[in-house]
């Protein structure tokens, strides 16, 4: 099972509550990776509003959708097509099409011109507004989840604060067609970890996503309505020294009864700027657990996996 938290325990204001939120979140980090999240600022109508508009974006005509598809960047913004994206040592592309809205920079014109600027969708005036409320709310809880992080490992709570301030997040709309024949090798999405942080997912209330445990067997990892499910990222299992785990997780194509449905799932990636180091902290190492990691930066990091994606040409 996947353990569910609630955040209000965290911003509640009673030092025993906050701390159990801690000691809850940091177990299931060091355990499976995986949580199940309430209490977070999404609200019904805003993410009601998002299911909307990105249906409405998939559901348009499959040239108007490829004019948002921007060479060069390596799909970091706007549109990538059925396909294009494969796992990590996989060949076969996976079953989906998605978008990504990126950072809205505050006052950091270094930054602004390191990220490629966001595509604007001229056929849908709700969409990038809608996009833009939503990435802002995921941020927000993402900063207080990274607090209580900061907590379980001896940090100070604010330790992440300023790397994922304009940090290079991207939220991420994915549509996953209805199957209209016996797939080959190819799956919805093949295993894989993340590459960031930690990643806030909406859209896991039905069966699809499956985390693999220490035993190597797979679980259902089926959200509540009011929950999104948030996993530590392979840059936050480094920088940690392997202490809070980065999952291996999927989403399995569905049975055949299914096939004609699509599916639509929206995760965000929570990135922080580029040029955080990644190095192994000290609290992390012991006789038990030498540093397993090179010095790395975040941005070096991003890159090295986005060339493994087939996302960036070498």
């Amino acid at each position: 099972m996947i353990p569910s938290i609630d955040l209000n325990d965290f911003l509640s204001g009673d030092a025993i509550k906050k701390q159990q939120f801690v000691n809850s979140i940091g177990k299931a980090y060091e355990d499976i990776g995986f949580v199940a999240l309430k209490g977070h600022f999404l609200n019904e109508a805003l993410v009601d509003n998002l299911y909307t508009e990105v249906k409405n974006f998939f559901d348009l005509p499959v040239e108007t959708k490829q004019k948002y598809e921007i060479p060069g960047i390596g799909g970091q913004r706007g549109y990538v097509s059925f396909g294009k994206e494969s796992a990590k040592g996989k060949k076969e592309g996976d079953l989906k099409e998605f978008w990504h809205f990126g950072q809205y920079v505050e006052n950091n014109p270094k930054l602004e011109a390191e990220y490629p600027a966001n595509v604007i969708v001229e056929e849908l005036p709700e969409f990038n507004k809608v996009g833009k409320e939503t990435y802002k709310m995921l941020e927000k809880t993402a900063k207080y989840v990274l607090r209580a992080l900061a907590l379980h490992l001896g940090l100070e709570e604010t330790y992440f604060d300023n790397y994922i301030l304009n940090g290079n997040s991207i939220l991420r709309p994915i549509h996953y067609p209805p199957i209209t024949e016996e797939p080959k090798d190819a799956v919805r999405a093949a295993a894989h970890g993340d590459i960031n942080l930690i990643t806030l997912l909406m859209g896991a209330q039905g069966r699809g996503l499956q985390v693999q445990n220490h035993q190597g067997e797979w679980i259902d990892a089926i959200a509540q309505p009011d929950e999104l499910m948030i996993n530590v990222g392979d840059m936050l299992s480094r920088h940690t020294n392997n202490k809070l785990k980065s999952t291996i997780h999927r989403v399995i194509n569905p049975p055949r009864e299914l096939w004609g449905t699509s599916r639509y799932s929206i995760p965000f990636f929570m990135h922080p700027i580029s040029d955080m180091k990644l190095n192994v902290l000290e609290q992390c190492i012991d006789d038990n657990n030498p540093k397993a990691f090179e010095d790395i930066t975040a941005g070096e990091f991003l890159t090295e996996r986005l060339i493994e994606l087939g996302l960036i040409k070498k």
